[in-house]
């Protein structure tokens, strides 16, 4: 349970923190700002393997095949807040506690 609340924190504040930035600075002028710099390159590196990474822990035991299909469409656009909302409402019920 206490998993689930760490992660719909996090998703509360990314998801506010993207609303925040769009209201701030326009959105393409400072992806070109990140690809100038190399460790900008390298964050999105980062960045897009975790997508790619989620997004097949998604394909893999997300039983809804048209909402995996949707929400791997749309990490790379909305980006972790969508995993985020996956665990939160589905893939931690993944994690069974050991029977000791």
């Amino acid at each position: 349970m206490m998993l689930k609340v760490i992660c719909a924190l996090g998703f509360a504040l990314l998801a506010g923190s993207i609303i925040w930035a769009f209201g701030r600075a326009p959105f393409w002028p400072a992806v070109a700002e990140i690809v100038a710099n190399p460790w900008g390159v390298v964050t999105l590196v980062d960045l897009y393997l975790g997508f790619l990474i989620f997004s097949i822990v998604i394909a893999r035991f997300e039983p809804n095949r048209g909402l995996a299909i949707g929400m791997i469409t749309a990490i790379p656009f909305l980006g972790n807040v969508v995993p985020l909302a996956w665990l939160v409402w589905r893939g931690l019920d993944l994690v069974k506690p050991q029977q000791g």
